[in-house]
């Protein structure tokens, strides 16, 4: 059964309003012309009843009356005046030519906002490059509507000699395109390997290591269709080397990056009339939840103009002919990059009841594996880096429908095949402002959930890791807590994404944090150590990590960005149900491997940024050179201290200071002129 449209057949369906009409044909013929006059005024008095019954019902003709009022009761004549007249003259004329009239508004408006465009280029073509970037995209995009719109069936017939071609050949095509995907990998592998150094290959591994899993551990494994897989794991390649390896897309996200940091401050001004001059004091409270409120209420209003449909709608498509994914999967996947995971379901919700058993899995791991956009500003205000975290929530849409449909294949023929059909759901408000005041309010039961959740988990794990000390101690480990379980847990895992091996216990302890209680304990935890970093100071305290290096932080940053934990298992099964109770079943019963593929979706997403990211000096200076001697951390052939120590002598040479408020020693000038192997006349 395929579903064309949201319209039903109706050769099935009944009009009880048509059923009682013949029923009562049927009875004034049995009942012969006696008692037709009774039935004659009777159905006059329904009539004149009908009215107050219900509006749908509503006979305009049978409130008329019948007969004509005298003469002496009629209303005289109204004589117009000359503005009246002239005022209906203007009406007809603006209802004749509507049309036209709306066009030369719109050729004004454009006329002039081009204008206005022209002239700020050629004041300062920099300044304005970011409008006219964003007016070349809103010119090709309504040119593509329009031209798929009106000449969709010429272009399929255009391409289709060569769709029939590809799909005659594609026997020996897949293979030779398989063969010669191997190659470039492996050749890809040698070439970066050779220049960046062998780190990247950990990361590689990694990622096999997980494919592997995940097809051991399948529902069907036999039934695995493997183009999902392959081009998801390829669309999320492509993207990360063109955010993370070439300039221009690193400039992109990170132009990106830093104007969402800057519209989310505009949600101080708020949280500043409401708490007060000192709402800094307390931070969570009053800087961070308010963030989300902003970024709720911003959503709701792109969401009523329909841009958030028509940007998840394209994104939907290009997954889905790219992917070979169905509508419904592939839109829930694209609108999980921007709202959350019991939102983006709503989109489709129409057409939930008529999912396959793997597409549902499928809408419930698009969730687990990525976080709403509302959420998104609160991470970056804990100083996270947005650019990583958007480069993240974009990857890991196409990771979550490969690892899906290799975790639960596809077994059933989709009922949803739509492809330009599929109607998204439309925002209910009426105008702008009852849009903005009902994302703020949607946002209240948000931000409460946040709130109460972190009050309860981090009381929680404070017992916790107290008993466990307690426990600890009876054995002389008192240093035993949660954070060291899970990080032995998770350590493995973590080395596999690429993390350096003295990160991994680290990383790992993050991973379990996000995993049983929530992304937003890991990440506040991940921001401490990007704080310490940059302030600088000893590694080691204690025995006890400070911070990572920069690489670790950024596969860290990959690896949490989800929300596969079991607090939003509840959340999703809770959530789906509610929208579809007919798959209450279906949704309990895969909920917990959804959560498992959506983890392996994350953790996927971080190898691929292990693969990608580009080694550099991940510490400052000085505190490289004070901690190169003092662990194993830093080896003294590397090239970060080769490069730190000839800024050294740079900055000597040149009369510059050296690490202004650093730790500069004695013991790191002697090390460094070891390692460029230097004359001792410099080194005095």
């Amino acid at each position: 059964m395929e579903l064309k449209e949201t319209a039903r057949d109706h050769s099935g369906v009944h009009n009880l309003a048509f059923q009682n009409d013949s029923e009562d044909v049927d009875v004034v013929n049995q009942e012969g012309p006696r008692d037709s006059s009774q039935r004659i005024k009777n159905s006059q008095n329904e009539k004149t009843v009908s009215t107050n019954q219900g509006d749908e019902y509503i006979n305009i003709e049978s409130d008329q009356p019948k007969t004509k009022p005298d003469s002496g009761d009629e209303e005289q004549p109204h004589i117009k005046g000359c503005f009246e007249k002239k005022y209906d003259e203007v009406c007809d004329f603006c209802k004749k030519h509507k049309t036209r009239i709306q066009y030369v508004i719109y050729g004004v408006l454009i006329t002039a906002y081009l204008a206005a465009l022209i002239a700020a280029c050629s004041l300062n073509f920099q300044r304005a490059l970011a409008l006219f970037i964003i007016t070349i995209l809103v010119i090709f995009f309504i040119c593509w509507d329009f031209l798929i719109a009106k000449y969709e069936d010429r272009i399929a017939a255009f391409f289709y000699p060569g769709e029939r071609l590809l799909k005659k050949q594609w026997f020996w095509l897949k293979w030779v395109l398989c063969v010669a995907l191997v190659i470039a990998v492996i050749c890809w592998l040698i070439f970066d390997t050779a220049k960046q150094g062998s780190r990247q290959l950990i990361s590689f591994g990694g990622l096999v290591m997980y494919v592997l899993l995940m097809f051991i551990f399948s529902k069907y494994p036999a039934r695995v269709a493997w183009r999902p897989v392959f081009s998801g794991i390829g669309l999320q390649f492509f993207l990360g080397l063109l955010i993370l390896r070439t300039k221009v897309g690193f400039d992109v996200f990170n132009w990106l990056g830093v104007q969402i940091q800057t519209f989310l401050e505009y949600a101080d001004a708020g949280a500043k009339f409401v708490f007060g001059e000192k709402y800094t004091d307390h931070f969570f409270a009053f800087k961070v939840l308010p963030i989300v409120v902003f970024f709720s209420t911003v959503m709701s209003v792109l969401y009523h103009v329909g841009f958030m449909q028509w940007l998840i709608g394209k994104v939907g498509w290009i997954m889905q002919i790219f992917m070979g994914t169905t509508p419904v999967e592939s839109l829930v996947a694209a609108g999980n990059i921007f709202v959350g995971q019991t939102e983006s379901p709503l989109l489709v919700r129409p057409y939930l009841p008529y999912v396959t058993k793997s597409e549902l899995h499928a809408v419930m791991t698009a969730g687990f594996s990525t976080i709403a956009g509302s959420v998104l500003g609160a991470y970056i205000s804990f100083g996270v880096s947005a650019s990583h975290l958007l480069t993240a929530s974009v990857m890991s849409a196409p990771a979550s429908l490969a690892t899906s449909k290799l975790f639960w294949p596809e077994t059933e023929k989709p009922r949803v095949t739509l492809r330009s059909d599929l109607k998204m759901a439309k925002s209910e408000s009426n105008n702008l402002l009852e849009a903005a005041s009902q994302g703020a309010s949607a946002s209240i039961l948000l931000v409460a959930n946040i709130a109460v959740n972190l009050i309860a988990f981090l009381a929680l794990l404070a017992f916790v890791d107290s008993a466990l000390s307690w426990a600890g101690n009876l054995f002389n480990y008192p240093q035993l807590n949660f954070e060291n379980i899970c990080a032995y847990v998770f350590m493995p895992f973590s080395f596999m994404m690429g993390v350096d091996w003295e990160d991994s216990f680290v990383v790992g302890g993050l991973l379990g944090y996000k995993t049983f209680f929530n992304e937003f304990v890991a990440y506040e935890r991940l921001s401490k150590l990007i704080h310490n970093r940059e302030k600088g100071g000893s590694m080691y305290i204690n025995g006890v990590k400070q911070y990572m290096t920069v690489r670790s932080e950024t596969i860290a940053t990959y690896a949490l960005c989800g929300f596969a934990n079991f607090g939003s298992l509840g959340l999703v099964i809770g959530g789906l149900t509610s929208i579809t109770p007919s798959k209450r079943k279906e949704i309990a019963g895969g909920a917990f491997r959804a959560m498992i593929a959506g983890t392996v979706a994350c953790f996927m997403t971080a190898c691929i940024a292990g693969m990608l990211s580009v080694p550099g000096v991940e510490v400052p200076c000085h505190i490289l050179l004070g901690n190169a001697f003092n662990s194993t951390n830093f080896p003294a052939n590397s090239t970060a201290l080769v490069e730190c120590c000839q800024e050294v002598f740079s900055s000597i040479n040149e009369s510059k200071p050296i690490f202004p408020g650093g730790n500069y020693s004695l013991s790191s000038w002697k090390a460094c002129c070891q390692i460029l192997d230097l004359p001792a006349s410099h080194c005095s």
